[in-house]
């Protein structure tokens, strides 16, 4: 008899809320019954933290990256296709656009008993050209023919994903995301000081890559129109990304410098949320963004564009408000709501974190996976691996 060996491949270790729930599954999960190997592009900002883990078979690709590149995504697919045949992996599990496909595709090839992908947000969205849409879901149709299961973090997905008629209703599986709360929800005194923002101000702040999809010029018009009606408010962007340079062109153009504080990406999550007053979400499209459920857990009111399965976290007026992208002026008036009612936002705060608390932890996260992986196993008839 010999354990499981369970292969994860996520494209790259950025510090997503893909990569952050597939580390911790990675942390937690039971090395009694399997063998951990993860399969991902050779740098990443939580490259350390995964090298840093236990019993884990970590293998850097020089080929996988997140554009596309059609010889390196093929030398890609054949390396995972080797990586798995060599290592005899019974259960191929992908996340991330980009290696859900290689993966998936690679995990058939390879003949790999069995194939689950985790949607963290689809490929494919309303903002795309149609052309590249239409390429997406098509690839993801395909993908689906050689997948055992679908696990979506939000029913938006799962309709998503069947209105594009990507698998059958009974390959989807839902299970949200986790958090650790006993991260959440400490005040630290020193981090304001320490950001240079007065005890008095009135903190703004979004945690997000710097990309597209995150929309981030708008959080930048917010701040412009909150000069006027708001002008205590400093505005705090955690991230970094490609679009780093455009954002700070936009900044200085608004003359917004004073009430800026960009510090890059951090790893003191909490501490970070700990500062804030408000914290907004400008996406365009989303899966369930693992920023705002942190925000949750720390106690800071969220307002958020809507999109994706936000709405089965944020119920209006109660645990958050929502506004529709681009909507910068309704998004100025939900959080001038929360700074100048005390009463409002200390009901939606304690309304918010235990809607978390209820319905997203890590421990649950990790013991519905191996409840999945058993469940395959044991139809697949592995219950026994010789």
């Amino acid at each position: 008899m010999r354990k499981i060996n369970i292969l994860y491949v996520v494209t790259q270790l950025e510090l997503g809320g893909a990569q952050k729930q597939l580390l911790s599954l990675i942390r937690q999960i039971d090395r009694d019954r399997y063998n951990l190997f993860l399969f991902t592009a050779q740098d990443g900002l939580l490259m350390e933290e995964a090298l840093s883990l236990s019993d884990l078979t970590l293998h850097r690709s020089k080929y996988i990256k997140r554009s596309i590149d059609p010889l390196k995504d093929l030398l890609a697919l054949i390396e995972i296709v080797r990586f798995i045949k060599k290592n005899k992996i019974d259960v191929v599990h992908t996340h991330s656009s980009k290696a859900g496909v290689l993966g998936r595709w690679a995990g058939a090839l390879a003949r790999a008993k069995i194939i689950i992908h985790t949607v963290h947000g689809w490929s494919f969205n309303d903002f795309q050209n149609p052309f590249v849409r239409k390429l997406y879901q098509r690839l993801e149709r395909i993908s689906a023919k050689f997948t055992d299961k679908i696990v979506v973090v939000s029913n938006h997905d799962r309709q998503k994903g069947l209105d594009s008629r990507i698998g059958s209703d009974r390959q989807y599986f839902l299970l949200r995301y986790g958090i650790d709360r006993a991260q959440f929800g400490s005040k630290d005194s020193s981090i304001r000081k320490e950001l240079g923002i007065s005890e008095d101000a009135l903190v703004v702040g979004t945690i997000a890559c710097f990309k597209p999809q995150k929309a981030l010029e708008d959080f930048v018009q917010l701040a412009s129109l909150a000069r006027q009606v708001l002008p205590q408010a400093r505005f705090l962007m955690v991230g970094d990304g490609v679009l780093r340079q455009k954002i700070e062109r936009l900044i200085a153009e608004f003359n917004l410098g004073p009430q800026f504080i960009l510090v890059g990406w951090r790893r003191d999550i909490p501490r970070i949320l700990s500062a804030m007053d408000v914290f907004v979400l400008t996406s365009l499209w989303e899966g369930l963004p693992i920023a705002v459920l942190e925000a949750m857990a720390s106690q800071v009111p969220v307002v958020a564009t809507h999109t994706g399965g936000i709405s089965e976290v944020i119920a209006e007026g109660k645990t958050g408000f929502l506004v529709p992208c681009h909507d910068m002026p309704s998004m100025l008036k939900k959080v001038r709501i929360l700074l100048e009612d005390a009463s409002l936002k200390s009901r939606i705060i304690c309304d918010a974190k235990k809607c978390v608390d209820e319905k997203f932890d890590t421990k649950t996260l990790v013991r519905a996976y191996e409840d999945l992986y058993q469940k395959l196993t044991e139809i697949k008839g592995m219950t026994h691996v010789c």
